[in-house]
């Protein structure tokens, strides 16, 4: 069964650029920040990352020219990118010299680039791409931890210590225990601390949780740590909890909506329907209507 794209649209904004970009209007006019992210994912055929890394270039220029035309501040505006698309998992040189690229690009129009991360396969391979490139695009580049992997308060340390950018979330790939913590209640706990660091000893983290237990710790331990409010970011997903959103941004935070598009959206929609049951309800709920 092919899924119809109707389905998807609460959480993909298009399957263009030209579809998505009406996507952000709204929400630049509430005051939130956005990031624009092209699907895909383990690309294996060199032919195929490099059109997607044209692709992204592209999106570069044209996401810089929809901001200036808005009037937007520069960091209203971003994109996120799977390695993974360029080819991570095909040859690390070419991987790197399309990241650099896309880099000297997103440098040229001051838009902030976000590593994105997957499997557990692949992630030593996305922070040594990263530690690459950074010191010569210290600005305008950042790596997403994932908060259940035992792996990450190293690499929050060491991402603090480099002053990097880093966009913590709890994970969305299944993982085995002997990397992963498995549990909900030891996965909040370990974001707690990464998120407690990145706060106090790192460089604007983005916080990215649609968890109400976790948006509650991060704003309890700014004030008791005198972060303030713009010295950080939480983050969410195109779609989810957009009430949450603005109230955010209407309470003082800062708030960045990761708004994906393109027409690789099914593995992404998929994990979507994993994370809540609430978007599992929303589906059936349209397949009911027709």
């Amino acid at each position: 069964m092919t899924l119809p794209f109707a389905l998807a649209r609460r959480f993909v904004a298009g399957r263009t650029l030209d579809d998505a970009l009406p996507a952000l209007d709204p929400l630049l006019d509430d005051g939130l920040f956005v990031t624009l992210d092209l699907l895909g994912e383990h690309v294996h055929e060199r032919p195929r990352a490099q059109a997607f890394a044209h692709a992204y270039g592209d999106l570069v220029e044209r996401l810089a020219d929809y901001r200036d035309a808005r009037g937007a501040a520069p960091e209203a505006v971003g994109i996120s990118i799977k390695l993974s698309m360029i080819g991570q998992v095909i040859d690390r040189g070419l991987a790197e010299a399309n990241l650099r690229d896309l880099l000297a690009r997103a440098r040229d129009a001051d838009l902030f680039v976000r590593l994105d991360m997957e499997g557990s396969e692949i992630t030593q391979s996305t922070l040594d791409l990263f530690m690459a490139v950074y010191p010569d695009f210290p600005d305008h580049v950042g790596p997403v931890l994932q908060a259940y992997l035992h792996r990450t308060a190293a690499d929050v340390a060491r991402a603090c210590a480099f002053g990097a950018r880093v966009r913590l979330c709890k994970g969305a790939y299944k993982e085995p225990a002997s990397i992963a913590f498995q549990d909900m209640p030891t996965i909040r706990w370990y974001y707690r601390q990464h998120a407690t660091r990145l706060l106090t000893e790192g460089r604007y983290p983005g916080l990215a949780t649609h968890d109400d237990e976790l948006i509650a710790a991060v704003q309890q331990i700014a004030d008791e740590r005198g972060v303030s409010r713009d010295a950080f970011e939480f983050q969410m997903l195109y779609g989810l909890r957009p009430e949450t959103q603005r109230q955010l941004v209407r309470d003082g935070y800062r708030m960045r909506v990761y708004v994906p598009y393109g027409t690789e959206w099914v593995p992404y929609f998929s994990r979507r329907l994993r994370e809540r049951k609430e978007n599992a309800f929303f589906v059936l709920k349209a397949l009911v209507k027709g």
